[in-house]
C-alpha cells in the first residue's frame, strides 16, 4: 500500500463539481483581480471566524507581513514569536523592518511558552506573534494578558488553523489582527497561494487593503508605496466554494486522530496532546519518537510518505545566524526538532490507510 502524506486530488474528486463551477464562473466572466468573488469569500470568512472584516492577500506571509505593517510596525521595533515555527512568521516580521525575537515552545503543546514572553519583552517591542501550530491554538489568555500589561500588539499566525478554537472562540477572534494562509495542503485550501488578515478594526483592515494593493485609494492615486499582494478572484472562488465543507472536513480530521491515537497505544510513541481549552483541528498529526529519522526511511520504504515540521528551528537557518542565538538557546524546540515526525492526514484518510502507517510504526520500532 502507498499512503500519501496529502492527497489533494481525494478531495477534488469529491467536490468536482462545485469547484469546476466556483473557477468556470471567474474564468466566464473574465472576472480575475478583486470584485464580487473577492468581496464574497471576505465576508463568509470573517463571519466563520466571528470577526467584523476580512481582507484577502496573496499569502499567509503576506497576510503576517501587512498585518504589521498596518499596525506601524517597523524599523527599530521587536516581535515576539516562537522559535519552532515555519520561516515565514519570522519573514514577516522582517519584511516590516522589524527585529524577531524568539521564545521557547511549550513540549506539550509544541506553541509558544507563554511563561517567557514577558522576560524577552524590551522597550522596543511592539508586538507579539503567537503561532498556533498543527491545528490547535496557543494559549491566548496569558498572551493577551502580556500584551496589555505591555501595550503590545498581538498578531494571530493561524496559517495552519482554520477552524481551530480557544475556549469557545475561533482563531482569528482573539488577537488585533490575524493571519491565515490558504495554501492547497491546509485544512482550507486555495489552488495556488493565497492568505488573508481578520481583524475587528477597521482602521487596520483598511489599510491592509490599502497595503496589499500598491498604496492604491483610486486607479490613478497612491496613498503610500504598498505591494502587489491581492487576493486573486480564482482563489477566493475556491475558497467559497470550500468554506461551507470546513467544519465537517475538521470533523473528520479529528476523528482520524483519535483512530491514530488508538492505534498507537502502547507504543513508544508521544502522540498529540490536546490543551484543555483547544480546539484541535489537527492540520498534522505530530507525533515523537527517538530514532525518528531511521523511522521515517522504514515508512518510505514501506510507501508511507510523512513529513517533517520543523527539523531546522528558526535561530538555527543559515538565514537568522545573524540573531546570535548558537544551538542550546532554546532547549524545547531543538529537542523536538529532532524527534518529530507527521504522519499522513487529511479528511479522506482511511482507517485502513492509518491501520497500515500503524503497523508500519509497529514494524520500525520493534513492536510488531
Amino acid at each position: 500500500m502507498k499512503v500519501p502524506f496529502v492527497d489533494l486530488k481525494a478531495q477534488y474528486d469529491g467536490i468536482k463539481n462545485e469547484m469546476d463551477a466556483a473557477i468556470g464562473s471567474v474564468v466566464s466572466q473574465s472576472a480575475f483581480i478583486g470584485g464580487k468573488y473577492v468581496d464574497d469569500f471576505e465576508r463568509e470568512f470573517a463571519r466563520f471566524c466571528g470577526c467584523e472584516y476580512a481582507v484577502g492577500v496573496s499569502s499567509g506571509t503576506s497576510a503576517l507581513h501587512l498585518a504589521l505593517v498596518a499596525m506601524g510596525v517597523g524599523p527599530g521595533d521587536e516581535v515576539i514569536t516562537v522559535a519552532n515555527t515555519f520561516m515565514a512568521t519570522a519573514e514577516a516580521i522582517t519584511h516590516a523592518g522589524a527585529r524577531v525575537v524568539l521564545v521557547d515552545m511549550n513540549p506539550d503543546t509544541y506553541c509558544i511558552d507563554t511563561s517567557e514572553i514577558e522576560a524577552a519583552i524590551t522597550p522596543k517591542t511592539k508586538a507579539i506573534i503567537p503561532v498556533h501550530l498543527f491545528g490547535q491554538m496557543a494559549d491566548m489568555k496569558p498572551i493577551l494578558d502580556v500584551a496589555k500589561r505591555h501595550s503590545l500588539f498581538v498578531v494571530e499566525d493561524a496559517a495552519q488553523a482554520q477552524g481551530a478554537e480557544y475556549r469557545g472562540k475561533r482563531a482569528g477572534s482573539y488577537g488585533h489582527a490575524t493571519g491565515f494562509s490558504f495554501y492547497p495542503a491546509k485544512n482550507l485550501g486555495a489552488y495556488g497561494d493565497a492568505g488573508a488578515v481578520v481583524t475587528n478594526d477597521k482602521e487596520v483592515a483598511d489599510r491592509v487593503r490599502l497595503y496589499a494593493n500598491h498604496g492604491r485609494r483610486s486607479a490613478t492615486d497612491h496613498a503610500v508605496e504598498g505591494f502587489n499582494a491581492r487576493l486573486d478572484a480564482i482563489q477566493a472562488a475556491v475558497l467559497s466554494a470550500k468554506l461551507p465543507h470546513l467544519e465537517a472536513w475538521n470533523r473528520m480530521r479529528q476523528e482520524a486522530a483519535d483512530r491514530y491515537d488508538t492505534m498507537l497505544a502502547g507504543l513508544d510513541v508521544t502522540t498529540p496532546r490536546r490543551a484543555p481549552d483547544a480546539k484541535h483541528i489537527f492540520h498534522l498529526y505530530v507525533i515523537r519518537m527517538k530514532d525518528r529519522d531511521r523511522v521515517k526511511q522504514q515508512l518510505a520504504d514501506k510507501g508511507v510518505a510523512c513529513g517533517l515540521h520543523y527539523p531546522i528551528p528558526v535561530h538555527l537557518l543559515d538565514a537568522y545566524k545573524y540573531l546570535g542565538k548558537p544551538e542550546g538557546s532554546y532547549p524545547a524546540t531543538e529537542a523536538a526538532a529532532h524527534e518529530i515526525l507527521s504522519l499522513p492526514m487529511y479528511a479522506e484518510i482511511t482507517e485502513e490507510q492509518q491501520q497500515y502507517v500503524a503497523d508500519c510504526i509497529k514494524e520500525a520500532t520493534g513492536k510488531a
